[in-house]
């Protein structure tokens, strides 16, 4: 079964009934999802696409948060040859209007609160043609009756029966936009082979059994959600619990009410679950293993013992890439291993040569003794430049250990440096995260005021919790009480949100674009 179209109908045959999906929605309630569920409603949806002549080469785009919806729209396009476009719900303007006319979309399926971001850039899409609208008990915006509504094409008769479209295992099945965090985001093309390397991970690295219930709160457009949860989900019958979106003050309520084993995480959210205050029964959860892609060095050891949890970190991205770091194995801080006999990795300077432990340079990453493949939507010299030399560029910058274990340092050209020193900001960030008026905190760079080249001063932008007014003097003497004078931030810059990524990954340059060390809300240190 290495196509999703294959997946859904043989799983409704062997086992119709089974829960396969549970959407919890809080006080507002839940939705469950049978396979028989998403057999019907896929095709119901697949039919809807070939009526508006929505096939093979075209593409339509889902822009909503985490609903069952989006997986039927996701395994329609499997089934009827279309490309689906997951776009970030929180995307607008000039960004959202460039995903979409790049990608060529021809319909829009979004939720009834983000429609008038669509509206508001759809005379630039000559392409779109169809904008359809989805309800949920957890939106609160009035109807629009200009615009059909999914939930009366799900809700309506009985399913008609449809071939699949040809197998083709290169056929795109999705565009997922890299999150952009430096510019135009690039459309990395998925294919229908995909499916299968994430049961294979789900099985060969997770180690899932179907004992197992799994749990994300990670968008659906970004490609761990997908490769961590859903896919694994369907493909091996493991429960799923999903969340519309990551909420970190509910995450351990939800993980007791239906009994979750293992969820995933990234860097940036475990340290706004860290942040949130403690409470007694925090140990006490049923979750044996967080997959972590990103855990800050600094509260790697007091996570797991607050929450009585084992991390399993992990590295990769949704062009290519993986290593892993099992519970107990390797040095803390490490991100592990690719897979032995399968996976090779390696740590290459600026002239490609192998480093030696201990050194810093670009990790490369390719599967073993095959040539790297990426292929970027209409962007075939970026293609070629990621992939150059057979190897997998990923950008990110790290070095290995003398046993062979790979650790991140810092993206490409992104590393904060003051007077000759690399700062970890998650360092920085742990000490101000613990203090008690603080919900969440992002430490980023600007150029040093003292002029030095590649030298940076360090900014906190910090959100107090619950719209409090943060104590900025017992900020500021807890970090002189714990950080060195080269870790100290320049700033304390008070906001109401760190903007994210759909992967939760501040984006520090929008914190940047609005900095001005005169501001009401900068305070100097």
């Amino acid at each position: 079964m290495d196509f999703l179209s294959d997946i859904i109908l043989t799983k409704s045959k062997e086992n119709p009934e089974k829960e396969i999906f549970s959407f919890e929605y809080g006080e507002l309630g839940e939705e469950r999802v049978t396979y028989n569920d998403l057999y019907k409603n896929t095709l119901k949806i697949a039919s809807e696409l070939k009526r508006i002549n929505i096939g093979t080469g075209d593409s339509f785009a889902v822009i909503m948060k985490n609903y069952p919806e989006f997986i039927y729209l996701l395994c329609a396009a499997s089934l009827t040859g279309a490309t689906a476009v997951p776009v970030d719900p929180r995307s607008t303007g000039e960004r959202l209007k460039y995903m979409l006319r790049f990608s060529g979309t021809k319909a829009v399926f979004t939720t009834e609160d983000l429609v008038h971001n669509v509206n508001q850039i759809k005379s630039g899409l000559p392409d779109l043609k169809h904008i359809y609208l989805l309800e949920k008990p957890d939106i609160h915006a009035h109807r629009h009756t200009e615009f059909p509504y999914l939930n009366h094409i799900i809700d309506k008769g009985n399913a008609p029966v449809m071939e699949p479209a040809a197998e083709d295992p290169s056929r795109p099945v999705e565009i997922i936009f890299t999150s952009g965090t430096t510019g135009d985001p690039k459309g990395v093309v998925m294919k229908q082979d995909r499916f299968a390397a994430y049961a294979l991970l789900a099985q060969v690295a997770w180690g899932y059994t179907e004992s197992d219930v799994l749990y994300t709160g990670l968008s659906f457009t970004h490609g761990n959600a997908q490769a961590v949860t859903i896919f694994p989900a369907l493909a091996l019958g493991i429960k799923a619990v999903i969340s519309p979106q990551f909420t970190k003050s509910r995450i351990w309520d939800v993980c007791r009410k239906y009994g979750v084993t293992t969820f995933s995480l990234l860097g940036g959210m475990m340290s706004g679950i860290y942040n949130e205050p403690h409470k007694p029964n925090d140990g006490d959860n049923p979750v044996k293993v967080v997959l972590s892609a990103g855990t800050p060095r600094a509260i790697w050891e007091a996570f797991e013992k607050r929450f009585n949890i084992l991390i399993h970190e992990w590295y990769g991205a949704v062009e290519g890439g993986f290593a892993h770091k099992p519970p107990g194995e390797g040095p803390v801080g490490s991100f592990g291993k690719p897979l032995p006999g399968i996976m090779e990795m390696k740590i290459f300077d600026d002239n490609d040569n192998e480093c030696m432990p201990g050194a810093t340079g670009e990790i490369v990453w390719r599967m073993t003794g095959q040539d790297a493949e990426v292929t970027y939507y209409k962007n075939k010299k970026a293609s070629e430049e990621k992939t150059r030399g057979g190897w997998l560029r990923t950008g990110d910058m790290g070095h290995t250990d003398e046993d062979g274990y790979f650790f991140f340092n810092y993206r490409k050209g992104g590393g904060l440096r003051r007077q000759g020193e690399f700062i970890q900001p998650d360092f920085v960030e742990r000490i101000i995260g613990e203090h008690p008026d603080v919900s969440e905190v992002c430490v980023y760079g600007i150029p040093a005021a003292s002029g030095a080249p590649g030298e940076s001063d360090l900014v906190a932008a910090v959100v107090p919790f619950d719209g409090k007014t943060a104590a900025i003097a017992d900020i500021i003497k807890q970090c002189r009480k714990q950080l060195t004078p080269n870790t100290m931030p320049s700033y304390i810059q008070i906001v109401n949100e760190i903007p994210k990524t759909a992967s939760e990954k501040p984006l520090d340059r929008l914190l940047r674009d609005v900095f001005n060390p005169s501001a009401d809300n900068v305070h100097k240190v």
